[in-house]
This record gives structure tokens, C-alpha cells and sequence, in this order.
């Protein structure tokens, strides 16, 4: 077929069509009146070997069994015969395109008979002459061919290539030129048993993990008659499959206990850990503010512990809380010895400074830890503060008493044998900065009317000194505020905090005569002078420091604390003064 098509029937075919004049017949020129392509195209099956229908399994008298094929074409049950001829009772109608008439059975039935008659054509294997523009002899709805028939123009006893009478072979036509024919497959031989063992995940060649040489043996013997018939040697069973087989199961089956008991380790198993007490020497600085799993972290990567959750693990055992601060510690300690050491402040050299500790306390805590004598680490501060790191805000009056005071933040701090004091005291430094740096000091202090960041750690050591617990912090911040404002009422300017006296004092009293404190020239005390006081008068906390930046709104203006344990706030002198009778009396009951 071509893309222009060929009709079932005698249809020539299209002027336009390539294959139009195919040069390959060209030695059998087709009669006048003749249509030369209607040769007996179907002559060409390779099938076609015989003029016999008996000796092709495909050419069986197919015309007989047709339900088509049941008298004329008109009594097919589409009313029309196979190929979708129109039906004419007398024949097929002149083609006046086709210049040549179509053949006209002599039969006495317009259509195909029941049956054939090959001896009624001698020659031409079948029921139907070949004319010119016939059939050649076959049965035109034959879909195997037909075997038999004879070219027009050849005698149609003799068989031009084979020259044996009843046999044709035609020459062999181009794959385009051919019709498609219609078989029935072949069917497939069933499957042998020995087949089923062909697959190489059966074969194991008489190696290991499969069946051995006695087996093999055995096969032969019992098998042998089955394979001679078959004509094929026995398939041995390749080991090497089974290996192979074996060796991908072994490693995923490796693959995922892995991955599972990694996942169960990681989610329920203990965390990995150090065992022992470590060896060597680190020093470890940890922030404030950092909790359990933070701290974990930092000593995982500095090398002290394994991991994270070991020291976790062991912080909760312990049921103590880890502070901030710097720790020299060991490497590769378990987690239990790394926490029993920085709880220990003797085993660990640790220096504690706690929030609201003064200067003067803290340089005589530093003496006794490295053995030095009494007033060294003072001598060092005042000689070189200016070389410890302050930040430029820090002494800014004259009258300051010490510039270190405020910047020696509250943390934990090792200080071991041979430590020197300005490097002790250059670590406090360090961390005050952090803290300090991490809030806009500067700017908070603009908007609460101070003059400086260091009057803002000012405020912050006087509500350290004065508050009794976190909870009146913002409170006092408030007083402080209230109190600095020249025009307030009640105290006109002055702060009056006993803990201004104190600090000159270098002491702690909570009972100091008022005509004393008031009486005492001396710029830290705030009955004497309106104002804060030059500067801090401890080193305040982080609390401290976040109350200083948000005080109340509330409008207190005093405080007193009546069991050393909570405070108790006043707007009016009136209302303080209540407070202080109280007081009084409980002191007098008591004493």
C-alpha cells in the first residue's frame, strides 16, 4: 500500500501514486484492453508451494468455511462481499476509466462457488480463468494468494521459473509493493521443566549454598534420558549467583540494622560519653545567660566532654544549676566529672564575683586565691586601669573613687596558681564589655535624661544594692528616677539611698542615724549632694541593668523592707512613715 491507498477491488491505481507504471513488471507486458496492475499479486506467497490446498495449513478451502461466502455476495450479512464490492447480479459494470472489460463468470451463480474445481482450469490451481485483468486463476477474496495460476500472456500449464506444471514462483516484489499477510502465529513450544532452572539465580554450577557434585551426579543419572531428548546439555546452577544473591541480602539487611539502631541510639539510646576524669589542662569560658545545652556544647568543642547530652544528662542528675563564668577543666572528662568539677569552686579554682560585690571585695578575693598578700590586686587596679580594657565612657569624673567599679561583672572565673592580677582583672573587664555591649547603653540613657552610659551602671549598682529581691527591682528603678527629678516633692532632687553611705564606708549597715549619713561630706553620698552619685557603687547584674532601662511607671518615691526579704513601696512620706513605725516596733518586740 501507499499513501494514496488501493481499494479492495479492481480499482486502478492513482495516476499520482509513485509506484504508478512500476518498471518491475515491465517483462510481462500486460494485453491490450488488459489492466496491467492487475497482476496475481497474491501468486507471490512464499507459502504458496504447492498447487494443492491440502499440503498448505494455511490454504484450506477457507471460502467454504466463510460465513461470508454463503451463495452471492448479496447474501454475505453486510449485504456486500469482502472487500466491499458493490454487488451487481450479472457481473461487475464497465469501467470506462479502466479501458478493459471485467471478466464475466460463466457459472450460473453471480457469486463465488462452495467449492472448488481445479480441474475445471487445468493448470491454474483454481475455479477462475486467467484473463487478462483476472485474477490469475485464484479466488480474489483467497487471503493467502492462491497457489497456483499463471501470468497473462504464459501458457497456463507451464511454470516459467520452475518449469514443473502446478507450481509458481514468482519474482520477488519490494516490502512496499507487498500486501500484508494475515497468519495465525506460530505456537509457542511449552515450557520444559529444565527451563525452569535456566535462571541464573537457580544456577549454582555444583558450588556451595546450592547443590553439590552428588546431586549433580544424580541429575545425570535420572535426567540423563530427559536431556538427551531435548538435545541440549543439562544447565548447571551457577554459585556465583547465589553468592551475589546472598551478599546484596547481607548488606541490606547490615545496611538497615544500622540505620536502625542509629536511630534508636539517637533518639532513645544514652548519649555518648567520656569515661574517667580527663587529662590535661583547658580553659573554658561560658557566657552568661547560656544554658544547660549551650555550656554542653562549648565544652563538646573545646574537647571536654564527648557530647552535649552527656553533660546535660549529668547537670540534671545533679540537680544543681552550672553559673556562667570561666572554668579550667580537663579534656575528654566524662560528663558527671566535668559537672562534679565546676560545681566544686576548689577543686576547680574558681572565683565567684557575685552581682551587686563590690571592687574592694572582689581585689581581696583575688589575693587570697593566688596567695598574694593583702592589697596587691588593689595596688595593680588603681595603678593600671587604664590599661585593662575600659571602654572610653568609663572614667568620666574625676571624682570617681574607682574606675573599675561596675566593670568587674558577675561570673565565674578560674584562677589558678600563678595567675597574675591585672590578667584576672582584664577577664572581668572583658566580660563586662560583652554584657554591656550587647544593650544600647547610650541611647537608653538619653531617653531616661542621664547624662552618660556610665551614669545608666550607676542607677543599675544603687537598684542591685538597694533591691531585696528581682521582684522590686524596676520598683526602686522607678524611686530613682522619681527622686533624681529636681521639682519632685518629696525629696527635691536627692536619691538619699543608705547604700551611697555604705559604699564610702566600705560597709554594710542597714541602721545608720540619720544626722550622721546627713551630716558626711562626700560626693558617693546622696543625703549630702542632690544627684547620683560620680559613679557606680558596686558592679550590678544583669537584671539589675535590664530594670535600670525599663523602670515603673507607678509613681514610688520610698521603700522599706521589713523582714530583710521583700520590700514594701510608698508614694507619700505619709505612707512611709507607716511602714517605718512598724518597723520600729517589730525591732523593739524583738530586742
Amino acid at each position: 500500500m501507499t499513501e494514496y491507498g488501493r481499494g479492495p477491488g479492481s480499482q486502478p491505481w492513482h495516476p499520482e501514486d509513485p509506484l504508478y507504471g512500476d518498471r518491475e513488471w515491465s517483462g510481462h507486458g500486460a494485453a491490450a484492453g488488459q489492466d496491467p496492475y492487475a497482476q496475481d499479486r497474491y501468486a507471490q506467497d512464499p507459502y504458496a508451494q504447492q498447487d494443492t490446498y491440502a499440503q498448505d495449513p494455511y490454504a484450506q478451502d477457507a471460502y467454504a468455511q466463510d460465513p461470508y461466502a454463503q451463495g452471492t455476495y448479496g447474501q454475505g450479512p453486510y449485504g456486500q462481499d469482502p472487500y466491499g464490492h458493490q454487488q451487481y447480479p450479472h457481473g461487475y459494470p464497465q469501467d470506462p476509466q479502466q479501458q478493459h472489460q471485467q471478466p464475466q463468470w460463466d457459472g450460473q451463480d453471480a457469486g463465488y462457488p462452495h467449492q472448488r474445481h481445479p480441474q475445471e482450469y487445468p493448470g491454474q490451481g483454481g475455479p477462475y480463468p486467467a484473463q487478462g485483468g483476472s485474477y490469475g486463476g485464484m479466488d480474489p477474496r483467497d487471503p493467502y494468494g492462491g497457489q497456483g495460476g499463471s501470468y497473462p500472456g504464459q501458457d497456463p500449464g507451464q511454470d516459467p521459473y520452475q518449469g514443473q506444471q502446478g507450481t509458481q514462483q514468482m519474482p520477488t516484489v519490494p516490502a512496499e509493493h507487498q500486501v500484508p499477510r494475515q497468519r495465525e502465529a506460530p505456537e509457542e513450544p511449552p515450557l520444559q521443566a529444565d527451563d525452569e532452572d535456566d535462571h541464573p539465580f537457580f544456577n549454582d554450577g555444583g558450588g556451595g549454598g546450592g547443590r553439590g557434585d552428588a546431586d549433580d551426579a544424580d541429575d545425570d543419572g535420572e535426567d540423563g534420558e530427559r536431556s538427551g531428548k531435548k538435545g541440549k546439555p543439562k544447565k548447571r546452577r551457577s554459585g556465583v549467583a547465589c553468592l551475589f544473591v546472598t551478599v546484596v541480602l547481607v548488606g541490606a539487611v547490615g545496611g538497615g540494622g544500622y540505620y536502625a539502631y542509629d536511630f534508636w541510639q539517637t533518639r532513645f539510646g544514652p548519649a555518648p560519653d567520656y569515661s574517667g576524669q580527663g587529662t590535661g589542662r583547658i580553659e573554658v569560658e561560658v557566657p552568661s545567660g547560656s544554658g544547660n545545652a549551650e555550656i554542653g556544647s562549648i565544652l563538646a568543642d573545646k574537647g571536654v566532654v564527648k557530647s552535649s547530652g552527656a553533660f546535660v544528662d549529668a547537670v540534671e542528675d545533679s540537680g544543681k544549676f552550672v553559673q556562667p563564668g570561666t572554668y579550667t577543666l580537663r579534656k575528654e572528662m566524662s560528663g558527671a566529672a566535668a559537672v562534679k568539677l565546676m560545681l566544686d569552686p576548689s577543686s576547680s579554682n574558681a572565683l565567684i564575683v557575685t552581682e551587686g560585690m563590690r571592687d574592694a571585695t572582689i581585689y581581696a578575693a583575688i589575693d587570697k586565691k593566688i596567695g598574694l598578700k593583702a592589697g596587691t590586686t588593689a595596688g595593680v587596679a588603681k595603678k593600671e586601669a587604664k590599661n585593662l580594657g575600659l571602654p572610653s565612657w568609663a572614667d568620666d569624673n574625676s571624682k570617681i573613687k574607682d574606675p573599675l567599679e561596675g566593670f568587674l561583672y558577675p561570673s565565674r572565673y578560674s584562677v589558678g596558681e600563678g595567675a597574675k592580677p591585672a590578667d584576672v582583672l582584664r577577664k572581668m573587664v572583658a566580660e563586662a564589655n560583652r554584657n554591656y555591649s550587647a544593650v544600647d547603653l547610650e541611647g537608653k540613657a538619653k531617653e531616661l535624661g542621664l547624662k552618660s552610659p556610665l551614669q545608666l551602671i550607676s542607677v543599675a549598682s544603687l537598684v542591685q544594692a538597694e533591691g531585696v529581691t528581682h521582684d522590686d527591682f524596676r520598683k526602686m528603678a522607678e524611686v530613682v528616677y522619681n527622686r533624681l527629678k529636681p521639682a519632685n516633692p518629696e525629696t527635691y532632687g536627692k536619691v538619699e539611698f543608705d547604700s551611697t553611705y555604705n559604699y564610702i564606708k566600705n560597709q554594710s549597715k542597714i541602721d545608720i542615724p540619720i544626722s550622721e549619713i546627713k551630716q558626711y561630706d562626700n560626693p558617693y553620698n546622696t543625703y549630702f549632694y542632690k544627684g547620683l552619685p560620680p559613679g557606680p557603687i558596686g558592679n550590678p547584674g544583669h537584671d539589675a541593668l535590664k530594670a535600670a532601662m525599663n523602670p515603673t511607671s507607678d509613681g514610688w518615691y520610698y521603700f522599706i523592707s521589713l523582714d530583710g526579704k521583700t520590700s514594701q513601696f510608698s508614694k507619700t512620706y505619709a505612707d512611709h512613715q507607716k511602714w517605718v513605725n512598724k518597723f520600729n516596733k517589730q525591732r523593739t518586740n524583738n530586742g
